[in-house]
């Protein structure tokens, strides 16, 4: 195993690596920690560095999953978004079409899971390799994965009601006036009395955690565009709702209703363990055979 080799990988590896992580600057520390391990086996023959290096980098994940579920949830929450400048190499996995709602779904998987998941739908790893990984049976590998499977793909047979189409058309046109910090375009889409509530966990100490009427509700809006511009729309419990997800880890929900075509109340609230998210991902899953 040579420097040589490492280069040659480490793209994809730092792909594979985000993908488990949901997050591109512990994906750079996995990758760096692994050539830490290519270092010390660099005397030692290796028929597949690509394999090789696949297993070293999802071990390391994997141990930093488990880290994580450690951890107290609020500080999970506190996690800052990523910088926006981002290295030649984290350029590459941006470039990528990998939805922040399908982040989102996999944090909720669990490890074994969520590498079973990436490994072999993302990136076509062999499921006898994926269980060597594990330190399971292929068959449990494979088990791994379709459970991780049917968690992030949605249910295909169920149809959105006309409202629901309605209400999703309402919610995205505030959500992107939101995002833009257009006033004049909020208040054009919500009920004079429309009122917004959140949970004062979400905000600095001093933020008003209720505010009413639509002008006074779309002053306090733009105070919180960046967050606003990392949601993602999603199904929360079977209702479309936006989830704000900075680093791709899910933090709040925010839940918009409307009525006759306007907005007429905005409820902000953590993200519990007992939701159910559901988003389209069909694209990053691609043919998930079974």
């Amino acid at each position: 195993m040579t420097l040589n080799d490492f280069v040659a990988e480490r793209g994809r590896l730092i792909s594979i690596a985000h993908r488990i992580l949901g997050s591109v600057h512990d994906a750079e520390d996995a990758v760096q920690t692994a050539w830490l391990h290519v270092q010390a086996a660099s005397d030692r023959g290796v028929d597949n560095a690509p394999a090789w290096l696949t297993t070293v980098v999802t071990r390391v994940c994997l141990d930093q999953l488990r880290d994580r579920r450690r951890r107290d949830i609020l500080a999970r929450r506190a996690e800052s978004v990523p910088d926006v400048e981002l290295a030649a190499d984290e350029e590459i996995l941006v470039r990528e079409d990998v939805s922040r709602a399908l982040m989102v779904l996999l944090d909720r998987l669990t490890a074994p899971q969520r590498v079973a998941f990436v490994l072999h739908d993302l990136f076509a790893v062999p499921f006898d390799h994926i269980a060597a990984i594990l330190g399971t049976t292929p068959a449990n590998a494979k088990k791994h994965a379709s459970r991780a499977r049917g968690r992030v793909r949605p249910d295909q047979t169920a149809v959105a009601p006309g409202d629901d189409a309605q209400h999703q058309k309402v919610v995205s046109a505030f959500m992107d006036a939101a995002a833009g910090g257009d006033i004049a375009r909020m208040v054009e889409l919500m009920a004079p009395d429309c009122v917004r509530v959140v949970d004062d966990t979400l905000v600095p100490a001093g933020t008003p955690t209720r505010v009413s009427g639509a002008a006074a509700v779309a002053e306090e809006t733009r105070n919180f565009v960046d967050r606003i511009r990392s949601s993602e729309p999603m199904r929360v419990n079977g209702r479309t709702a936006r989830v704000i997800a900075p680093g791709g880890h899910a933090l709040a929900v925010v839940d918009v209703d409307t009525h006759a075509g306007v907005v007429t109340g905005i409820a902000i609230r953590p993200v519990a363990a007992t939701d159910v998210l559901e988003a389209a991902v069909d694209q990053a899953c691609g043919k998930c055979d079974l």
